[in-house]
């Protein structure tokens, strides 16, 4: 007979991956259940980020980790899709950019709505000083992880 993994033998890249289906699987729902059940995968990140900070497509794409291609595959799914809508750039005329079509910005409030959802039962279970400390915790991570990168 085994034993019960100890909290604290479970490494934390396995204990990070396994929390964020918490995210996932509210967003999946989400969408499936307001019928948006052609979004592809990094999709749901990549229309929020769009539809909620004003960063470039292309650090949205960097925080994908995904390659050029990888990422250009999944731009023009969204678009072919309706989720995203291709426009000239009026500053450059030579330059393309993306916004969200109105088919985008349902699906991408339904995906902060699920989030908030989670972020709510989280505060709730654990309390805003334990939820700032593991923010906290993670924009540390995230430093570790962009040390020697290109800003």
């Amino acid at each position: 007979m085994t034993r019960p993994i100890a909290r604290d033998e479970i490494a934390l890249p396995a204990l990070l991956r396994a929390a964020r289906e918490a995210y996932s699987a509210a967003v999946r729902e989400g969408l499936a259940d307001a019928g948006f059940n052609d979004v592809p995968k990094n999709g749901s990140y990549v229309m929020a980020a769009i539809g909620g900070t004003s960063a470039p497509l292309a650090t949205i794409i960097r925080g994908l980790g995904a390659s050029k291609q990888a990422a250009g595959q999944l731009v023009d799914t969204l678009v072919l899709r309706g989720y995203l809508e291709r426009m000239v750039d009026e500053s450059d005329r030579r330059r393309l950019t993306v916004a969200l079509s109105a088919r985008g910005r349902a699906a991408a409030a339904i995906v902060r709505k699920a989030a908030q959802s989670v972020d709510a039962k989280l505060l709730r279970r654990a309390g805003p000083q334990a939820v700032e400390h593991t923010r906290s915790v993670l924009f540390v991570l995230i430093g570790i992880a962009n040390e020697g990168k290109p800003a």
